[in-house]
């Protein structure tokens, strides 16, 4: 049997340096929001001939333009302009122009245009955020009717924990956070709950069972007995993120990459995070 306990207050000491972390870059560097949170104009963009951020953004602020750049390939780049148009295709053409005068010899071709109003995205960015309190808290309420309220801060404490760590790994590595990412962070609070409820209804019937033991040795052998469980369904699950993340093109990209981060770190939460917290204020741990 597996000692998942051994080293809990390791593992929630390493999660709560992840997110402290994470919350420095936030303050120190902010968040690099998609187009969609913050306004602007987003052209993706191909090149006949390999090109680099640094060409493109020296161009295009030749044309007072200020660049935000991805590069997806060496021939394929997503550029994103604070400049917000009526016109998004005008933008964008001009914008292509711009990169064709540049890049004498090389033929720029616009794959896809997006444009957002300022107002507009911060409203999209503020109602993205209420949906998460609003799913959390529908959470926290489930979780204490079905079980007991020590159990409900577990579950939320993962939550959290799963809900921050993917959007701290995107602020650290400088990923745009889109409403891709937002929907992928909803997806994996109701994937990480349900994977928690199962080993938190083995907790609650092995307290019955085995009410001579303490609540150690009970929390481990319930993670154990689900712990085949656990493992099947994240792998299944994974393998098709993966194959999204291979295979689905950017506009799945970061959807399917925080979706990854979701089923692993959700995994995670739910042995190493949820029941160690639940121990914490348990009236018999």
């Amino acid at each position: 049997m597996i000692d998942f306990l051994k080293y809990r207050n390791l593992n929630l000491t390493v999660s709560a340096l992840f997110i402290v972390v994470a919350a420095v870059a936030f303050f120190m560097r902010g968040v690099n929001y998609s187009v969609d949170f913050d306004g602007g104009t987003q052209v993706l963009v191909s090149f006949k001939n390999p090109v680099n951020s640094e060409q493109v953004k020296h161009i295009l602020a030749a044309k007072q333009w200020s660049a935000i750049t991805r590069e997806f390939s060496s021939t394929e780049m997503l550029i994103r302009v604070k400049e917000f148009a009526g016109d998004a295709k005008g933008q964008a053409d001009k914008i292509r122009e711009a990169l064709a005068e540049g890049l004498s010899g090389n033929e720029v071709t616009i794959k896809a245009i997006d444009s957002v109003g300022p107002q507009a995205g911060a409203t999209l960015r503020e109602k993205a955020i209420y949906a998460l309190l609003l799913g959390l808290a529908l959470m926290l309420l489930y979780v204490a009717l079905r079980f007991r309220f020590s159990f409900a801060v577990g579950a939320v404490a993962s939550l959290l924990h799963d809900a921050l760590t993917i959007v701290g790994f995107f602020i650290l590595f400088g990923f745009e956070i889109s409403p891709n990412v937002v929907v992928a962070v909803l997806i994996i609070l109701g994937y990480s709950i349900n994977d928690t409820i199962v080993i938190y209804t083995r907790i609650r019937e092995n307290l019955s069972k085995m009410s001579g033991s303490s609540l150690y040795e009970i929390v481990n052998v319930s993670t154990n007995q689900t712990l085949t469980r656990t493992l099947l369904t994240s792998f299944a699950t994974a393998l098709t993120v993966v194959s999204f993340f291979v295979l689905g093109g950017e506009s799945l990209r970061d959807l399917s990459l925080a979706l990854l981060i979701g089923i692993i770190v959700g995994t995670y939460s739910s042995i190493y995070v949820a029941s160690p917290i639940m121990m914490l204020l348990h009236k018999h741990a």
